[in-house]
């Protein structure tokens, strides 16, 4: 009980820059095992938002009925990996997403409020739930919140239907008048998390002088493992090889992308050219930002509304918008799914890197909450009912995976939104339409 408590918040320092750490043994108390489970409940409560444009194909999507993921549908399928610590989740609906647009989907997602119809800077919506969370969350992190999106982001003005650009360009707001725009360029979020401070050019310049972040950092961190035990110095060294790969990665896009010359208004230079390799680096800046406890909330836009985005990886080589007005062509139809999967395959890889990660009495999946999906259902209709729904993660033992909970009734999002923050410690008596909560997906603490 008494034994000398490295604290959680500790930073490496060196030529500038400082670096957080995953958590330590050496972090938490000498607590009887007991005690060790109650303090792993009450602690690490995290959330996170990932945001597919444009809805599903319900066909390849939705589960046989039935309480639990017997059987996982075609687009579901790669979550097999880790499928008792998800929930699929069918009858959900944005109400005041009405009339179907684009724009209302990607704004209502987080908000479940109506966005008000103006093509000016007069634009107004509602809080959204991640920015709810992060008051209370990111007051002992670094950063509040961490916003990341695929898309380099230039449009003003009108979007869709008579909606200001912004409404279809943030998910996150603060307040109903103030979005909070994401970060596409894996540099910028990595010096975002690991640099000194300053603009983000003289991050950049600082991060030239430097061969690296942890080279100047290396004494610190070979100071800290003499004085952990064994369990500790290989997290400490496997966190290294985290960030010294995702280091890698980046220096390589930059130098793949600086003799590039042809015009791509849509890819900075450093951003990987593929999108699967952006989206993967996305993902494990994510899991870095999680494990250092450098933010406790993240959204990510994976792709916008509208997104004329092709997927040549996966054999699509139509724009994705065009063929989500399928008019119920089944080669159409056949396609989406198959962005449909490849989105999902690629959130399913960053929530089996989240379970090969240890925290604590268990891994850092175990430690989190995400929600994964879209604000349409039906992308041919534009409707906002049967919305595409995955609740991902243990909550700290507080969530029941394999599940397919099924409402009878076309029932609000916001009820959602509502219990993923009330798990997170953060209790409100309703949030934007919300009439009820979604309880069934979490069980008491056993103590």
């Amino acid at each position: 009980m008494f034994r000398k408590q490295l604290p959680r918040r500790t930073l490496l320092r060196g030529a500038g820059v400082s670096l957080g750490l995953p958590l330590l043994d050496a972090m938490v108390p000498a607590l009887t095992a007991r005690e060790r489970t109650v303090a792993s409940q009450q602690q690490l409560r995290r959330l996170g938002f990932v945001y597919i444009p444009m809805g599903c194909d319900h066909s390849r999507w939705t589960p046989a009925p039935g309480p639990q993921l017997a059987t996982l549908t075609p687009i579901l399928e790669p979550l097999a990996g880790v499928r008792q610590q998800v929930s699929v989740l069918s009858g959900l609906e944005l109400r005041n997403a009405w009339p179907g647009t684009h724009a209302t989907s990607n704004t209502s997602f987080l908000s479940a409020a109506r966005a008000k119809r103006t093509e000016s800077n007069d634009y107004y919506l509602g809080t959204t739930v991640d920015q709810i969370a992060a008051a209370t969350l990111g007051r002992d992190t670094p950063l509040p919140s961490l916003e990341l999106s695929m898309d380099l982001i230039a449009a003003v003005g009108q979007c869709d239907n008579g909606y200001a650009c912004v409404y279809q360009n943030c998910l996150s707001w603060s307040s109903p008048t103030t979005p909070l725009p994401p970060e596409p360029h894996p540099r910028l979020v990595f010096e975002q998390l690991f640099g000194e401070g300053g603009g983000s050019g003289a991050r950049r310049a600082a991060l030239r002088r430097r061969a690296s972040l942890l080279d100047a950092v290396r004494g610190e961190f070979q100071r800290l493992k003499q004085s952990l035990g064994p369990a500790d110095q290989q997290r400490v060294e496997e966190y290294q090889a985290a960030v010294r790969d995702v280091e890698r990665r980046i220096q390589r896009a930059e130098g793949a992308t600086a003799d590039d010359h042809l015009p791509d208004l849509d890819r900075p230079r450093g951003v990987p050219a593929l999108y699967s390799e952006h989206a993967k680096l996305m993902f494990d800046l994510q899991r870095l930002a999680l494990q250092a406890d450098l933010t406790r909330v993240i959204t990510f836009q994976m792709s916008r509304e509208t997104s004329n985005r092709t997927y040549p990886e996966i054999g699509v080589s139509e724009p994705h918008h065009p063929l989500t007005h399928h008019g119920n062509d089944p080669a159409k139809i056949a396609k989406v799914a198959d962005i449909n999967r490849f989105h999902m395959s690629l959130f399913a890889q960053f929530l089996q890197s989240l379970q090969q990660t240890p925290e604590a009495d268990g891994t850092l999946l175990d430690h989190v909450l995400y929600l994964y999906g879209s604000g349409m259902g039906n992308p041919n209709l534009h409707d906002h009912l049967n919305l595409p729904i995955v609740v991902a993660g243990g909550a700290a033992g507080r969530m029941q995976g394999g599940r397919h909970l099924q409402f009878s009734e076309s029932t609000p999002l916001a009820n959602l939104h509502l219990t993923l923050l009330d798990k997170a410690g953060i209790r409100l008596d309703s949030f934007a339409d919300s009439n009820g909560r979604v309880d069934d997906l979490f069980e008491p603490v056993a103590v």
